[in-house]
């Protein structure tokens, strides 16, 4: 806001005095407000102290005190404090370098919005925390990222920040700048489970990436074998390259093997794999080598491939986004998806949208008889575990919405971790009976019995039908994935999407 009489900006100055003399210095101010121009604003904190988590244990320390915050402009305010000559100064800000010049500290507009909010509304819930922000990226106990996390509204909206637990309860924590720049607190929030939040992929060490990490291998490699022809041979001819990796684990003897053998193609697919993919492929081995048995335990029987992955196994004609494969009993249908989504990287304290290229998994089996086919995908390991859900468990799972909670001395609703409030795609599809997709329990394909996401359509409807499949799936995938409740559903989703 200019200020045409002086010439100079209207800003957010802080002025000191001394303890307990901001109520004058407030009283004063107002009076010259109602007398002078310039002068449009004053704010006191409503809250000047902090609870502070120190030693394991909570305690009330002085955040502030004796300080006003003034909007007005610089010449009005001196002009003040010379008339009145109070024991208060100006706030001015830290030297860097020798020879600075001192300038008043400023706080921005957004800035102080956002603290007044803050310190009307959760400064007397917030905890100040004696570590620095960067020693909460990662469970103490567990070495696990902690979940990165945007409040989407509030007085705390648009802040980020872990979810750590203290003790048996679930804390949000975050950064509060300080007054002088370049100052920040580490705070916690307690019963974050009351804000509403979104959930951020972490660049560096994301909690669901990292559980898709041997999934991710084990898929690359059945993509590959399964585009050079294996069919039936799929899962034997992978038991045996796992088997030989763990021997000698090189893939340039293992290519060199291959090809002598007369497995060329697939040689030659595994030879092309970058390094990041090479280095899923070792840790895997490795994982097997420590525990063997695994792979053969864990992926005991191949239908279709879950729905996301990062990889297609068969080569697309530049240009397409979309390829099919003939499998005995279905046909297989690749599809490029692009899924964009909120991403954090905490080292440079960074938000970036990130856009990211899977490619979905879906089966066609065609009844000539009845002029239809049905499309499905593999949502086994998360359908599987949710059909073992019964009566009011399984009511309140998928459509409940609040439930009262004590803390002793008030009772307060609290949203429930339901399907209802943080999936609403996979609630209508569980629950709509006008819903296209549907979820199926021991859908048979083949021999073979899966659970699925599951469509049918006429001759006409084909690829109108194929798309409406592939986009639900996608947006339950996002909708389990970026809200931080439905913890465990998100761990079944795991055998669904392959996060990259």
């Amino acid at each position: 806001m200019p200020d045409k009489l002086n010439h100079v900006d209207y800003r957010w100055y802080v002025v000191r005095t001394k303890r307990h003399q901001e109520s004058k210095l407030v009283e004063l101010l107002e009076k010259q407000k109602a007398q002078t121009k310039n002068i449009l604003e004053i704010y006191a904190p409503t809250h000047t102290t902090v609870n502070v988590h120190q030693d394991s244990d909570d305690k009330q320390k002085p955040l502030f005190a004796g300080i006003v915050f003034v909007l007005a402009t610089q010449d009005a305010l001196m002009n003040f404090m010379k008339e009145h000559s109070l024991d208060a100064g100006m706030q001015y800000e830290r030297k860097n370098e020798k020879g600075e010049r001192t300038r008043m500290c400023v706080i921005p507009e957004s800035q102080m919005r956002a603290f007044r909010d803050y310190n009307e509304n959760y400064a007397d819930k917030v905890i100040v925390l004696e570590h620095p922000y960067s020693d909460y990226a990662f469970n103490t106990k567990t070495g696990e990222p902690n979940e990165i996390v945007r409040v989407i509204d509030g007085p705390l909206a648009g802040c980020e920040g872990y979810i750590c637990r203290f003790r048996h309860e679930k804390r949000l924590v975050f950064q509060v700048q300080g007054f002088e720049p370049g100052s920040w607190l580490t705070v916690s929030c307690p019963k974050a489970w009351d804000l509403r939040v979104v959930r951020l992929h972490n660049m560096e060490g994301d909690r669901f990436s990292i559980g898709t990490e041997k999934g991710r291998a084990v898929d690359l490699l059945v993509g590959f074998l399964q585009a050079c022809g294996y069919g039936e041979r799929t899962l034997p001819m992978l038991y045996d390259i796992i088997a030989r990796l763990v021997i000698k684990p090189s893939l340039v003897s293992l290519c060199k093997n291959l090809h002598a053998q007369g497995d060329a193609a697939l040689s030659r697919c595994l030879a092309l794999m970058t390094g990041k993919e090479a280095e899923l492929v070792i840790n895997l081995v490795r994982y097997e080598h420590d525990n063997p048995g695994y792979v053969k335990a864990n992926w005991s029987k191949l239908t279709l491939r879950p729905f996301l992955t990062p990889t297609s196994g068969v080569e697309m004609d530049e240009g397409k986004t979309e390829v099919k494969l003939r499998h005995k009993d279905f046909t297989e249908i690749v599809r490029k998806v692009d899924i964009t989504e909120e991403a954090y990287q905490p080292s440079r304290k960074k938000n970036e949208t990130l856009t990211t290229t899977y490619y979905a998994h879906i089966g066609m089996m065609e009844d000539k008889d009845k002029e239809e086919c049905t499309y499905f995908a593999n949502w086994d390991g998360f359908l599987r575990e949710y059909f073992l859900t019964a009566g009011k468990a399984n009511e309140k799972l998928v459509a409940g919405t609040v439930e009262t909670v004590s803390d002793g001395r008030a009772n307060t609703e609290k949203l429930i971790e339901s399907f209802r409030n943080y999936a609403p795609t996979l609630y209508k599809v569980l629950t709509d009976e006008d819903s296209a997709v549907k979820a199926v329990q021991d859908f048979k394909v083949g021999e073979d019995t899966l659970s699925v996401m599951a469509i049918k359509s006429s001759a006409q409807e084909k690829d109108e039908v194929k798309d409406l499949l592939i986009q639900a799936c996608v947006r339950i995938c996002k909708e389990v994935n970026s809200t931080n409740h439905l913890s465990v559903w998100r761990r079944y989703l795991q055998t669904v999407w392959l996060h990259n």
